[in-house]
């Protein structure tokens, strides 16, 4: 075999021995649950056991405006773009840490012409003349040979950050995707608001019209008709308030999706539907959490600082580089690849920390240190976690009592105003118990509309806080 290959040939037995070579990296190990195995709850959901894996949010959220929204919000929402990007900038990192462990090998030529006068001493006898020098060379570069498995280690850490960044994707995603169903039920909630106060304003005016043809006849005082008066007003206050709110969520959501809303949202927006979504199913296990987008981004980054902790150590060993390379040199063009003008150069170095003033330790210290530190930030993402879905599932458990009786009591607060109405109608009466059976009336009704819409952001929080939905 030709001399200038030998090195060459030698590498792939090289490339064996150091992607053989130990690794520093301390075991791995899950830390336990912080958190009880399961939620305490009252029991009182009468739901069924469910195996806990995952919708898609297609299946989860099945109303056709709610998911067209959902929808353009994943393909416009800047938010999201920027957490894909981050993806792809943690992937291309990962790949170049992948590449370090691998040898570096590039081909180059080159030409040197060089002219010297005849008025040198070495030229004097033959007067001027001009040398040329043709090279050519395959060759590795300062690879190093991970024995101690440094480069691997910054390998693996790239990998978790990579991971890590992919996790935190998901996790925006299905933040974004909660956002814009909780956007459009408040929507759906402002406009049923809108809707009311617009009712009690021509409700309300209907009675400040008769008080005031009772007032003209004599028979109301200017008490009633000033009080009649008041009732008015406010609701055209609540119908201007609401008006605005609308707008703003509207706003909210045009932000959320990212383009346009859809045409004839507004008019499609309604609080009073039959609205489904799936059964949480009973006795949900804690260990669910392990799934969620968050948790997983914070255990990556706990086995990224695990793997950092092998680099940091194994820079207290011997570093060997190589740098080699084999080709011809000629000083003429045609007889470059001709025999004898081979040549070659092979430069192994090593260089062993000898004395460092103790930053190797220091490094190591703050990589262990860093690991301790990412052990409690997973830890206390499981437990906000936990209380996340143990609080929506209170909130579950307790919301459809709080609407139930909310019904009753706007049914109650009904019967109360008719009855005060016919009373002051046939003057047994005065108009002042019918203006507080309508304030009461009128806010039942408000609070019926806010108690149904955070019934149903309970839905939405729990797909948030399980990690995107569940089978029942």
């Amino acid at each position: 075999m030709n001399k200038r290959f030998q090195v060459l040939a030698m590498l792939p037995a090289m490339i064996a021995v150091a992607l053989a070579g130990c690794t520093l990296q301390p075991d791995y190990h899950r830390p336990a649950m912080p958190v009880a195995a399961k939620w305490d709850t009252d029991g009182r959901t009468g739901m069924t056991a469910g195996n806990g894996s995952y919708l898609g949010w297609q299946e989860f959220f099945n109303d056709p405006a709610m998911n067209q929204l959902i929808g353009l919000a994943l393909a416009n929402n800047r938010d999201l773009r920027v957490a894909a990007l981050n993806v792809e900038t943690a992937q291309a990192q990962f790949h170049i840490d992948r590449a370090a462990l691998m040898p570096t090998v590039n081909l180059s030529a080159s030409q040197t012409s060089e002219h010297l006068p005849g008025n040198l001493y070495s030229t004097k006898s033959t007067g001027p003349v001009t040398y040329h020098q043709y090279d050519s060379s395959l060759g590795v570069t300062s690879w190093e040979m991970d024995f101690f498995g440094r480069l691997r280690s910054l390998r693996d850490q790239g990998l978790e950050s990579y991971l890590s960044s992919e996790a935190t994707r998901q996790a925006t995603q299905i933040s974004l995707i909660a956002e814009v169903a909780t956007g459009y039920l408040t929507l759906c909630s402002d406009k049923a608001l809108l809707d009311l106060a617009q009712q009690t304003v021509a409700s309300q005016q209907r009675s400040y019209d008769l008080t005031k043809r009772s007032y003209d006849a004599g028979v109301s005082t200017i008490q009633d008709l000033a009080q009649a008066e008041t009732t008015v007003r406010s609701a055209q206050a609540d119908v201007a308030q609401n008006t605005r709110q609308v707008r703003v969520d509207v706003d909210a959501l045009r932000l959320l999706v990212g383009t346009e809303l859809p045409a004839g949202l507004l008019e499609r927006a309604r609080l009073d539907k039959d609205w489904h979504f799936p059964l949480t199913p009973a006795g949900l296990p804690s260990d669910l959490l392990t799934r969620r987008p968050d948790i997983i981004a914070a255990e990556h980054t706990l086995k990224g600082a695990n793997a950092n902790i092998g680099a940091a150590r194994a820079a207290f060993f011997p570093s060997i580089s190589l740098t080699a390379s084999g080709g011809s040199s000629s000083s003429s063009l045609g007889h470059l690849l001709e025999g004898g003008t081979a040549a070659w150069s092979f430069v192994p170095s090593v260089k062993l920390p000898i004395f460092d003033g103790g930053v190797n330790q220091a490094n190591l210290d703050i990589a262990q240190t860093e690991q301790k530190i990412d052990v409690a930030n997973y830890e206390k993402t499981i437990q906000t976690a936990f209380k996340e879905v143990s609080d929506a599932l209170a909130g579950q458990s307790t919301y459809q009592d709080e609407l139930n009786a909310r019904l009753l009591d706007t049914a109650a607060n009904q019967r109360n105003f008719d009855a005060s109405d016919m009373r002051f109608r046939q003057g047994v009466d005065n108009y002042l118990n019918v203006l507080v059976a309508q304030r009461e009336l009128y806010a039942a009704q408000q609070s019926q509309i806010t108690t149904r819409l955070g019934l149903l952001q309970q839905q939405i929080t729990l797909y948030k806080v399980l990690g995107g939905g569940w089978k029942g």
